[in-house]
């Protein structure tokens, strides 16, 4: 039997990670800004990396907050500068939704880099 830490690091979709969490999102924000909040919610996974969690519960709840902030800011008008949107063209992701034809494998991927 899988933990609810082993289940997370098997989502790939946006709304996976959403629904994961149960937190409520605008379908339509969520399609047209999917790439830019999962780049962002990467680098937020990516800081958690450095962090040593007391169990895996309170490592969720921030997985869960890291989600909830970056879905947030996009809902409230962010928007990436031109310099981070033509970087990204630089640095292909591994996401099937974006530039390659392969689909994420784990939140490894996410938070390592691979999706930013």
């Amino acid at each position: 039997m899988m933990t609810r830490l082993q289940e997370f690091e098997t989502l790939t979709d946006t709304e996976e990670f959403f629904d994961f969490f149960n937190v409520e999102y605008d379908e339509k924000l969520v399609y047209v800004k999917r790439f830019h909040i999962m780049k962002k919610y990467g680098e937020m996974l990516a800081k958690a990396k450095e962090q040593e969690f007391v169990n895996d519960e309170i490592k969720l709840n921030f997985y869960k907050f890291a989600l909830i902030s970056v879905y947030k800011n996009f809902e409230n008008g962010y928007a990436p500068s031109a310099a981070d949107i033509w970087s990204m063209f630089d640095k292909p992701s591994a996401c099937g939704s974006c530039s390659t034809a392969t689909s994420c494998n784990s939140v490894e991927e996410v938070s390592s880099g691979v999706h930013a």
